[in-house]
């Protein structure tokens, strides 16, 4: 049974940190280097767990009554907390455990980039604030669903005919993204 469970993307608002934005971690590709942390014991067989998190920060600037606002937003794979279970995952399996790890992977890659596009088309007032945690949160909640989905249908790296499908889908949506702050 060769099942794993959801990555988990926490997010974690840092600091209150001009209209620009930093970009944080590049995309890459999961080696099993990756997979630091002591495998956890679960109800349905899980052999690896992927664990990202995304996080934010940003400065005000206010000039002339709007609100500028300088962000970093990052995406970090957390190795102490992404495990293999090594007794389970042999050498003949762990490409299709890591291709599938990586589409967890992938999932918080493009939620930092749709955050940082969305925070770097965005225009803020005096509510700022509230507008920034209403942006991440429903982004956040966007690829929480991506992942529960992604899980659903692949039924945890099982179904090999949806896992190719996800990997053609994430294949596009990596080809296919926008620029952050392209034209703006």
């Amino acid at each position: 049974m060769f099942s794993t469970i959801k990555k988990a993307i926490a997010a974690s608002v840092l600091l209150l940190s001009l209209s620009s934005i930093t970009f944080a971690q590049g995309y890459r590709i999961l080696t099993a280097a990756d997979f630091q942390g002591t495998p956890k014991i679960t109800n349905y067989g899980a052999v690896a767990y992927t664990n990202c998190s995304i996080s934010y920060n940003y400065q005000v600037r206010r000039l002339n009554g709007v609100f500028k606002l300088n962000f970093n937003v990052q995406m970090v794979m957390n190795k102490g907390l992404s495990w293999l279970n090594r007794s389970k995952v042999t050498n003949d399996i762990l490409p299709e455990v890591l291709k599938h790890e990586q589409g967890h992977y992938i999932i918080a890659y493009l939620q930092q980039q749709e955050v940082l596009r969305t925070f770097s088309q965005t225009r803020f007032g005096r509510d700022y604030s509230i507008v920034v945690a209403n942006i991440f949160n429903r982004i956040d909640a966007k690829y929480h669903q991506l992942n529960l989905d992604y899980e659903a249908d692949t039924n945890h790296m099982q179904n090999r005919v949806q896992q190719v499908s996800w990997d053609k889908y994430f294949a596009k949506c990596l080809d296919n993204m926008p620029v952050v702050g392209a034209g703006y």
